[in-house]
C-alpha cells in the first residue's frame, strides 16, 4: 500500500475529509488551491449537502462518506438512512453507492463497524496502488498525456511511478470549466510531484494531438460498465473523439465496474447553468444568457482503447 506521504497534498486523507470531535470537516475543493478551507458538517444531512453542491468532487465524496457514516454510527443514527442519503448525493458515480451497500451487508453480518471503515479506506488505498501499477505499464517513455478534470489517486500514482521508472513523461491539463478542476487541482497536484505539466484550455485538445504532442489520454471515470461504456467529466467524449480520430489511445482508470447498470440506468446530473456563467465569483456573461451545464459525458466502447483496473487492461 503507497503511503499516504506518496500522495500529493489535496489526495491526502486529512485534506480531504477528518472528524474532529463530533463534526466533519470537508477541504472546500472550490476554493483550491488558493485559500485551504474546511466547511464543517454536523450532520449526516450536512455532510451530503456538501457532496451535492461540490465541496468535494472526485474520489473525495467516498471519503467523505465513509467518515459521515462512522459519526453516523458513534450518534447511534440510522445506518441504512445515513447511507441512502449520502448514495442520492452524486447519483451518477456508483462508486460509493455501492461501498456503503457493501459496508452495511457486512455490519450486519456482526463485524465491527469502525474496523470496516478503516477495512474500507486500507482497500481503496490497496487499489489504487494496484491499479497505478497497471497504469504506469501503460505510459511509454516520451509519452504526452492528454487528461481530463482531476483523475485523483491512481492517474497521479501511475504517472509518478512511470517518472520514477525513468520515463520522460508530460502531461497536458484542460482547465475543465466551469469548475476548474484542472487547472486548481490537477496541474498544481502534478507540480507538486515534480510532473512536466502544461496547463491548457478546454479547446486546446486536438490541436496538440494534430502536432503529435499528446500520445495518449487517460482519464478517470466516474462510471464503468461491463460493456466497457464509460462515464466521465464532460469534456471526455470530445477527448475521445478527437483522439480517435489522430490514432491516439484513449485508457479509463476504473476501480471497479458497475455490473447492476446498463447504458438505460445511468443517471446523468444537470447541474445550474448559472455556474457556465461565472468563473468562480466573477460573471463572465449577461445575466440573461441561458447556459446549459450537463456534468458528465458517455463514452461508447468503441472509442475505448482500454479500461485500466487492477486485474489488468480490459
Amino acid at each position: 500500500m503507497p503511503a499516504d506521504s506518496l500522495y500529493p497534498p489535496f489526495l491526502k486523507h486529512d485534506w480531504i475529509s477528518r472528524i474532529d470531535g463530533d463534526a466533519l470537516l470537508v477541504t472546500d475543493r472550490r476554493k483550491l488551491p488558493f485559500v485551504h478551507e474546511e466547511v464543517c458538517c454536523r450532520s449526516t444531512e450536512e455532510a451530503a449537502a456538501a457532496i451535492r453542491e461540490m465541496v468535494t468532487q472526485g474520489g473525495g465524496p467516498l471519503e467523505t462518506a465513509l467518515n459521515a457514516m462512522r459519526l453516523a454510527y458513534r450518534r447511534g443514527e440510522d445506518l441504512d438512512y445515513a447511507a441512502s442519503l449520502l448514495s442520492s448525493s452524486r447519483p451518477t458515480n456508483t462508486t460509493m453507492a455501492r461501498t456503503l451497500k457493501a459496508l452495511l451487508a457486512d455490519y450486519r453480518k456482526g463485524r465491527d463497524f469502525e474496523v470496516l471503515i478503516d477495512d474500507a479506506f486500507a482497500y481503496y488505498d490497496d487499489l489504487y496502488d494496484a491499479v497505478s501499477d497497471i497504469g504506469a505499464g501503460i505510459i511509454q517513455d516520451g509519452d504526452g498525456i492528454l487528461t481530463r478534470c482531476f483523475p485523483e489517486h491512481t492517474f497521479m500514482l501511475s504517472v509518478l511511478k512511470a517518472a520514477r521508472s525513468g520515463k520522460d513523461v508530460s502531461v497536458f491539463v484542460p482547465e475543465t470549466r466551469p469548475y476548474l478542476q484542472g487547472a486548481r487541482l490537477t496541474e498544481p497536484s502534478l507540480r507538486a510531484l515534480g510532473i512536466k505539466c502544461f496547463l491548457i484550455t478546454d479547446a486546446m485538445n486536438a490541436h496538440f494531438m494534430a502536432e503529435g504532442r499528446v500520445t495518449k489520454v487517460m482519464t478517470a471515470s466516474d462510471l464503468a460498465l461491463l460493456d466497457r461504456t464509460i462515464v466521465n467529466k464532460v469534456g471526455t467524449l470530445s477527448d475521445a473523439v478527437s483522439a480517435y480520430y489522430y490514432h491516439i489511445p484513449y485508457y479509463a482508470f476504473s476501480l471497479s465496474f458497475d455490473e447492476s447498470r446498463t447504458k438505460a440506468d445511468i443517471v446523468m446530473e444537470e447541474r445550474n447553468g448559472k455556474d457556465v456563467k461565472n468563473i468562480g465569483e466573477r460573471a463572465i456573461a449577461d445575466e440573461n444568457a441561458v447556459a446549459l451545464y450537463p456534468s458528465f459525458d458517455i463514452i461508447p466502447p468503441e472509442l475505448v482503447s482500454g479500461i485500466i483496473t487492477k486485474d489488468g487492461v480490459l
